[in-house]
Formats: C-alpha cells, structure tokens, sequence
C-alpha cells in the first residue's frame, strides 16, 4: 500500500509517497534521500534547467527495475509547474506536440523526485519568449568509452577537445556524466540549429583522423572497443543529455558532476580516475566548497567558428 503524505516544500504543498523505498538497493538509497538531494542541490542545478523542457527518467521500482523515458510529463505536473507545448521533435506520425515541464523552483525539483525521475536530461536549447525552441546555446561533445576504455582515456580526449575550443576561441566546462563517460560544452551563439551538430562532427572526425586507434566518431558498436566515441550527435536539436548534478540510475547513486580542468589534468598525470566518480554528499561538499565548476552562464558565449 502506498503511503502518502503531505510536505510543504519552499511554500507549496506537496504530496510525496513511499520515502522509506529502496531506490539504489546497492548502497541502500530511498526516495527520501533522492528528494533530499535535489532539495540542497537546487542553487546550483536550477540554473542548467532554467528554460529547458525536461525528459525525466522514471524508476519506480528502483535502478533495478523497469524505467521509462518521459517527456510527456505536464499532465502529472501540479498547477504551480510551468508547463511548455513543443512541436514534438521529428516525427510526423504520433502526437505533433508534447507538453512538457520546467523545472525552475526547488519544490519543481521534489515534486520529480517524488515520481521517481531518477534523471533529469535537458536539450542545448531554451524556451523563448514566443514559447518555441530557440537557437541552441550549448554545445556538447559526449565522451562515450567503448570496452576496455574508461574515464582515464575521456579525460585525455578532453583535454584535447579543450586545446581545439579555446583555440576556436570558445570557454569550455566538462564534467563527468556519473556514468562511464564525460562531456564536455561550450556556451555558443549560432545563427543556423544544425551548425553545432555539423561543428561537432568535423571535430570529431578531425580528432579520429589523427588517432584512429583511439577515437571513433561512427556510432557501430564494432568500431568501439578500445577507443571513446565522440557523439557528435547529441547536438541534435531533438536530442538531450543529462543535466550538470542529476543523479545518474546507477547501482551506487552516482551524479553528473562538473569538474575542473585541473582535476582532468590530474588524471592525465597519473592521478587515480576514480576519484573522478561522485555520490550525492561529495557533490554537495564540492559546491560548498568550489561553487559551480559548470559555471556556463559567467563563460565567455562565443560565436561558434563557420562550419
């Protein structure tokens, strides 16, 4: 039976259910504690959702049970939750829009975590004032380690990926993606959507054509092993990534954490790449500490080179 209650949560009342369930059997990590983190991490998360539509990932079972991807997810939405209606992206058949929520209060984030949306993943692109998609202003490179590769060779490849934006006069930021991998962004301007797709592909076929035996920018799974894939494609306007701190459905409740350069460095001078692997306390201590390492907003929003 579920049990439900009511919380008042920065001034609205909400209804949460099942704290004590087992969401992270692994290290024992309820609902509760998911509703918690997103609470405290809010200062800093808010900000990377702030006029993005949100896909949650849903595990109501737990991470070792059945997720879902929604999208759809105003209809569950209370009527304090902005709520935006999109042309549903590339496809002409099914719904031709989606109703879709933002994020942009911390009693927004509970409400989430109440309906098990372990992860919060969100486009490159904000919803303007006319509440159509606007040009995009991120770019990404997904930093993806096919077998027998791991954060150590993403961080070698980040920090090559840094040396080729700055010299393109872009400000990166990167952070792990509370997986295998990483990503590393840039804040843009761009007059065209496509341009950040077509940018990040030339980069990566470019960095692939110098390392071939380390890099791959196809996406077959038999071109994988041994080397990262940079998934170019993730600039596709219908696409998202995971957010900067969502947590990640993973059996030790990791989270999507923002680092620094120097902590890529580290590890390209021999420093364990498992210190690169964060759990929600750790973040919590490093933005007490160090603030927001994904601090996209301060950066310089570059135009992004032709291409």
């Amino acid at each position: 039976m579920s049990r439900r209650q009511r919380v008042r949560v920065d001034g609205r009342q909400l209804e949460v259910s099942n704290l004590e369930k087992v969401l992270f059997p692994e290290v024992s990590f309820t609902k509760a504690q998911v509703i918690d983190y997103y609470v405290r991490i809010a200062p800093v998360l808010l900000p990377h959702l702030s006029g993005r539509p949100v896909t949650f990932t849903r595990w109501p079972d737990g991470v070792e049970g059945q997720a879902f991807f929604e999208k759809n997810s105003a209809r569950h939405a209370p009527d304090w939750v902005r709520r935006v209606t999109i042309p549903s992206p590339g496809s002409s058949k099914g719904r031709e829009t989606l109703d879709m929520v933002v994020l942009e209060t911390v009693a927004d984030l509970a409400w989430a975590a109440n309906l098990a949306a372990l992860e919060l993943h969100v486009p490159q692109w904000q919803v303007g004032s006319r509440l159509q998609p606007t040009l995009p202003d991120l770019l990404v490179l997904d930093l993806d380690p096919g077998p027998e590769t791991g954060i150590a060779e993403c961080c070698r490849l980040a920090e090559r990926l840094r040396m080729r934006l700055v010299a393109d006069g872009l400000d990166p930021v990167v952070k792990t993606s509370g997986s295998k991998g990483m990503q590393v962004y840039a804040p843009i301007r761009v007059t065209d959507r496509e341009h950040p797709s077509r940018y990040a592909k030339a980069l990566a076929q470019e960095l692939s054509a110098e390392t071939p035996d380390q890099v791959v920018w196809r996406m077959e799974k038999v071109l994988r092993p041994g080397k990262v894939l940079i998934d170019w494609s993730q600039n596709n306007p219908a696409k998202t990534t995971v957010a900067p701190y969502s947590l990640r459905a993973r059996p030790d409740a990791t989270v999507s954490t923002p680092i620094g350069w120097d902590e890529v460095d580290a590890v390209n001078e021999g420093a364990d790449p498992g210190l690169l692997r964060f759990r929600t306390e750790e973040v919590l201590h490093r933005v007490e500490d160090y603030g927001d390492l994904f601090d996209v907003a301060d950066r310089t929003r570059a135009r992004l080179p032709a291409g």
